[in-house]
């Protein structure tokens, strides 16, 4: 997902999209093999970590199930959580700059002895946000990561799938501080209330100033409301396709079950999987991919 010459007040540290949604994970092989049902492909393992790369098309999923990691995330009742948000920048280390002098706390390194060093944030609960070198000469999975054969791309078993973004759930009445969190940081802008994607009409929509992909925010509702285990936390990972009762079919004949009750039912619009590991699930959104250019391709 890339976009057009960023402006500088409107995209401040010049996203141009995501490089890769990390999962922490006690249970890798489980979760590696709900992404592979979904069209990811294994490619790559770290050269020193229990860390994991898979890939489909542009999208990068890294599988986190290095002891430090987990010992280091405050919940320990689910099996695999989104534990990073990676962005690609023009410049990483401009950006953390940046970011460090709007009050963002900074990650201390994670880098072994002869590893690239990640610039990173603090973002919601336990999750961190890395920076990345959009104009790098080479992958910075080439650096730490030993490749499996020499397979570096896959393509996608749906063509224009792509990552459409992500759900956050905020505390009640968290929103407008969230809001301002990504807007003063990032960029991202609030869209009007009535915009909405997919199949669940709740939440403020927040557009990534590349325009490559959205955040969705929810506060707690209905039992929620009474629910003592909503935590703020990356709950979902989106995935953009042009058609959605297509890409549901090719889903469904490589095994990934669809959610169908009274509350969420697959459409035109969109779709959310039933979990096949400890609650995982994933959502589809009718959505283009934007083109090279910036502009997006006509529906």
């Amino acid at each position: 997902m890339t976009s057009q010459a960023p402006d500088t007040e409107a995209n401040p540290l010049a996203i141009r999209g995501i490089e890769f949604v990390e999962f922490a994970s006690s249970r890798p092989e489980e979760l590696g093999a709900v992404l592979t049902r979904i069209g990811f492909q294994l490619l790559a393992r770290h050269c020193s970590r229990q860390v994991f790369l898979y890939r489909q098309g542009d999208m990068n999923i890294i599988v986190n199930a290095d002891p430090t990691t987990l010992s280091g995330m405050s919940r320990d009742d689910e099996d695999h959580q989104i534990s990073a948000l990676a962005l690609r920048v023009d410049d990483a280390s401009r950006a953390y700059d940046r970011c460090l002098q709007w009050g963002a706390w900074p990650i201390p390194t994670r880098a072994g002895a002869m590893e690239l060093n990640i610039p990173g944030i603090h973002g919601v609960g336990d999750t961190i946000v890395y920076l990345v070198d959009h104009r790098r000469l080479f992958p910075i999975y080439d650096v730490d990561f030993v490749y499996l054969g020499a397979q570096r791309q896959v393509a996608p078993i749906i063509p224009g799938l792509h990552f459409f973004g992500l759900v956050q759930y905020v505390g009640l009445g968290r929103s407008a501080e969230w809001i301002d969190f990504y807007g003063q940081l990032f960029g991202f802008k609030a869209l009007p209330t009535a915009t909405h994607f997919g199949i669940l009409p709740h939440g403020t929509i927040l557009a990534s100033p590349c325009g490559g992909f959205y955040l969705q925010l929810v506060e707690p509702m209905g039992d929620a409301l009474y629910d003592t285990e909503w935590y703020e936390q990356f709950a979902r990972l989106a995935f953009g396709a042009p058609d959605v009762l297509e890409a549901v079919r090719a889903l469904a004949a490589r095994g990934v079950p669809f959610q169908d009750n009274a509350f969420i039912h697959t459409d035109a619009h969109g779709a959310i999987t039933a979990a096949m590991s400890y609650d995982v699930t994933f959502e589809l959104v009718r959505h283009v991919a934007p083109r090279q250019d910036g502009a997006e391709a006509a529906p």
